[in-house]
């Protein structure tokens, strides 16, 4: 997909929805094995088609039908990552966005290499912690795997350094930092929106920030890089303020969780998205 041209909205965001409960987009899936069943399960609920296609002998030829592809380093293992060098490999050979999730980046050194090496293939996407856009961008080590030790405000910084080699950065915590760039009339502007509110309860259940780097991709298959990733985020903080309001333990959020993911709508969006953008002016 060619760069961003115009800047999210609420607006945007309300259409983007509307068109992935129409499209339903196929999501390939090249995950880590803590994450299969839930990440489905949220593609599933948010109106997307997910396909856990991850084996080198079918991850290149499926990642020609997908509408959108993540690359979730989580657990990795020989054949995962041969598969996911494939797949990424066709999908910059034929223009599919995908999305990389560079768990642990930072702390590890064998996954550290591989998202290094990933990241030369110009994911459209990048989504993790504010620990993990840090370490990946070289900035620190002390990413914790599906922890985060860094306020996402701490990674603003490293997330603009990686827009050389990407085109989009989310750092996902209690308030969400997704740093962009846009072409307007041939002029290059960089952006970053804040989305506020979710729940307590996301850092409880495994595999929340993994399905949510899912959600961007199956965004990215039906709209622009920027308003995808917005979009993402966005239907995932009202779903989880939502759920969070009538739950009170990790357990029944979760699944309540899905159920608000499927029920969201135009209204809920209006009422519970807490959503700002501002250009960054060059220093």
């Amino acid at each position: 997909m060619s760069i961003s041209t115009s800047v999210p909205s609420l607006d945007s965001i309300l259409v983007a929805h509307q068109q992935l409960k129409q499209q339903r987009p196929l999501v390939q899936c090249l995950t880590n094995t803590v994450s299969v069943n839930f990440m489905a399960n949220v593609l599933l609920s948010s109106g997307a088609s997910p396909a856990m296609v991850d084996n080198p002998e079918e991850a290149a030829e499926f990642a020609q039908y997908s509408q959108g592809i993540v690359v979730n380093l989580g657990t990795p293992t020989s054949a995962l990552v041969e598969a996911m060098r494939l797949a990424i490999s066709k999908a910059k050979e034929i223009g599919k966005p995908w999305v990389l999730d560079p768990i642990a980046a930072g702390a590890l050194s064998w996954r550290g290499q591989l998202a290094a090496d990933f990241l030369k293939h110009n994911p459209t996407v990048v989504r993790g912690n504010a620990s993990e856009i840090i370490g990946l961008a070289g900035l620190g080590q002390n990413s914790k795997g599906f922890d985060s030790s860094n306020d996402p405000a701490d990674a603003v910084d490293a997330a603009l350094s990686l827009l050389d080699q990407t085109q989009v950065v989310s750092a996902s915590g209690e308030v969400d930092h997704i740093v962009a760039k846009t072409l307007d009339n041939a002029q290059e502007k960089r952006w970053v929106a804040k989305i506020k509110g979710g729940s307590e309860f996301f850092p409880l259940v495994t595999a929340s920030g993994c399905s949510l780097g899912a959600l961007v991709a199956a965004y990215a298959g039906i709209t622009d890089p920027f308003n995808a990733v917005v979009s993402a985020h966005a239907h995932f903080a009202v779903a989880g303020r939502k759920a969070h309001l009538t739950t009170e333990a990790p357990g029944d959020f979760q699944r309540e969780f899905i159920n608000q993911l499927y029920l969201v709508n135009a209204d809920d969006f209006k009422k519970h998205l807490e959503f700002s953008i501002e250009e960054l002016k060059a220093a």
